[in-house]
């Protein structure tokens, strides 16, 4: 899985991508932001609050019970807003 990080989170999390393998039972999006906030402070401090986080799955913007595979491509970032 290819994750993208963006913004403000990419700042807090300390790199802008990676390639992982989450565990097995990581099979949500809301699944792998919990497994995600483990991974070490940085992670835990930018996903600290869930509505401060967009998901896109292959370029697709998600929910959080949205499935998520191995060959993924997954985007957080934080809301867009417009003005």
């Amino acid at each position: 899985m290819k994750l993208l990080y963006f913004a403000w989170l990419r700042t807090k999390i300390g790199i802008a991508e990676e390639r992982i393998d989450p565990p097995a039972g990581v099979t949500t999006v809301a699944a792998l932001l919990d497994w995600l906030r483990t991974r070490g402070p940085g992670f835990a401090e930018a996903l600290k609050d869930a509505k401060t986080v967009r998901v896109a799955v292959n370029q697709e913007y998600v929910g959080w019970d949205h499935a998520v595979r191995s060959g993924d491509e997954v985007a957080l970032f934080p809301p867009v807003t417009g003005g």
